[in-house]
């Protein structure tokens, strides 16, 4: 048997199938995404399997482009030699709201909670869902499991997750929730395996596109950059991480409607909106411009600033990880961010550094540095599928 783990976006989907031993998730067998599916894109399916990479272009036409991109996602599952059966889809869906606190197996009344939630994570909700509702009509015999980005998160403290607004409005659902969650149980898991210190004051920085940090105590998750939507906390790649709120009352008054609002916050700000050119951090470093300078330090300004935060609310630091495609791969930046945390008592060995690369675990403190520091290539794609063996077993 096995899970098929995907990840459904706007114009992409993003697959990794993961055999069961026993009930264990084991190491994936095939990998890969389909991308080009927006209007008038090029659409192709890539995939790596016993050591292989392939590429195929599709044709899809225009109509129910993602249900037909399903049905050759199912015809390479039947076409490849020796893959075990599926029995279940697990989906990457980034907001339970309150309700949802753990993984669940979608059902009508599960889809329409969820879909109540869609403006609370308008780059994701909507497009994670339609990749339920498409998996379901593609693979009618397999239970459709909804893995929660906001569960991780579900042990914040009272005092994290409230707002100081009216009970009436907390009562409407107005709190914090924390994003990422399927990032950090992996680290926290990667951590928890790999050094006897992970069960005192963790710092994970999920830095990407979308970028958080997370603080953990005794792998549990009790403060997070990202609140009650996708846009607060860290700067990001479109967008604006934390915003005076005066900000849009006054945009308000200068006739900015709900649209435009949402443009600016989600797709026009962040590391693209300073820049001018790009939220891609590999173009911005090799941009000699100011603003593209002034991009990057501002990106590496907030992090540090966020930190600072997060470690006062964890009293001290014992354990610092770098996860995300920025995390993973930013070496200038991972080394930045030591220097600028050395007052904690954090010390980057610049050689360990330099070969940690996302393509495995790493330590890259120095022998003297108080603070472990681990670069931990993330892999939301196994939590789901254990998120699934482990609720179907139930």
């Amino acid at each position: 048997m096995a899970i098929l783990s995907v990840n459904a976006g706007s114009s992409t989907l993003k697959f990794s199938l993961y055999p069961l031993a026993a009930g264990q998730v084991q190491p994936q067998l095939l990998s890969g995404n389909i991308e080009g599916l927006e209007p008038g894109g090029a659409p192709q399916m890539s995939w790596n399997f016993q050591g292989s990479h392939a590429t195929k272009s599709l044709s899809l036409g225009a109509d129910h482009v993602f249900a037909k991109a399903l049905l050759e996602l199912r015809a390479l599952l039947a076409s490849l030699p020796g893959l075990p059966t599926l029995q279940a889809v697990a989906h990457r869906v980034v907001h339970g709201g309150a309700q949802y606190r753990a993984s669940v197996v979608v059902s009508p009344a599960v889809l329409a909670d969820l879909t109540r939630l869609n403006s609370l994570a308008p780059l994701h909700q909507p497009h994670n869902l339609e990749g339920v509702r498409a998996f379901a009509q593609a693979f009618p015999e397999l239970p459709q499991v909804a893995c929660f980005d906001t569960a991780f998160h579900a042990t914040l403290p009272e005092v994290d997750y409230r707002f100081a607004l009216p009970e009436a409005l907390y009562g409407m659902g107005l709190r914090r929730y924390g994003f990422h969650g399927l990032s950090y149980q992996y680290v926290m898991g990667v951590l928890l395996s790999s050094s006897a210190r992970a069960r005192g004051r963790v710092l994970m920085a999920h830095l990407g596109n979308g970028a958080s940090l997370c603080a953990a105590r005794n792998g549990q998750s009790c403060a997070t950059t990202m609140g009650f939507s996708a846009l607060d906390g860290l700067m990001m790649g479109t967008r604006t991480g934390s915003l005076d709120p005066g900000v849009l009352l006054f945009l308000l008054e200068q006739g900015w409607d709900h649209a435009q609002l949402q443009k600016l916050l989600y797709k026009q700000s962040g590391l693209l909106g300073v820049s001018g050119t790009t939220a891609d951090m590999r173009r911005l470093r090799a941009d000699p411009s100011a603003p593209a300078k002034l991009a990057v330090d501002m990106f590496t300004y907030r992090v540090q600033r966020e930190s600072g935060a997060l470690v006062a609310c964890l009293q001290g630091l014992d354990v610092l990880a770098f996860s995300g495609g920025i995390g993973e791969h930013d070496v200038a930046l991972r080394l930045e961010l030591g220097q600028r945390l050395a007052w904690l008592g954090v010390a980057i060995d610049p050689a360990l550094n330099a070969r940690a690369i996302g393509d495995t675990v790493m330590a890259i403190h120095a022998p003297h540095s108080q603070i472990e520091v681990w670069v931990v290539p993330t892999d939301e794609g196994v939590v789901a599928a254990r998120e699934a063996a482990s609720l179907l077993a139930a």
